[in-house]
């Protein structure tokens, strides 16, 4: 079971959804028309991603709008570069070195 954002956001269709909602809210059917999955599906990825406090729905009529948590994100970012050496920017640098003389 996932339990922590970045896990959560690892995953490429959670991913995915977290970049289509950076762009604004979307209801879990205009998400899942994105997809080849089921609705069903995607209101299960939106639930994880929901719990591990990446997202969060309002109910509006019968429909869920989901829309990213900022703080969430804040929190996934400050992991990210947690994780972010200077070991990996030197392993960076080696690499565009190596297609420069390559």
């Amino acid at each position: 079971m996932v339990t922590d954002p970045l896990s959560a956001a690892a995953e490429p269709t959670r991913r995915r959804i977290l970049q289509l909602l950076a762009s604004g809210s979307r209801t879990v059917s205009e998400i899942a028309s994105e997809f080849p999955v089921t609705r069903s599906a995607i209101s299960q990825h939106l639930l994880l991603l929901a719990e591990v406090g990446l997202v969060e729905a309002r109910k509006v009529g019968r429909e869920r709008h989901y829309r990213v948590v900022p703080d969430g994100l804040r929190a996934l970012q400050a992991e990210i570069d947690r994780f972010w050496t200077d070991e990996l920017d030197q392993l960076v640098a080696d690499a565009k070195k190596m297609r420069d003389n390559g």
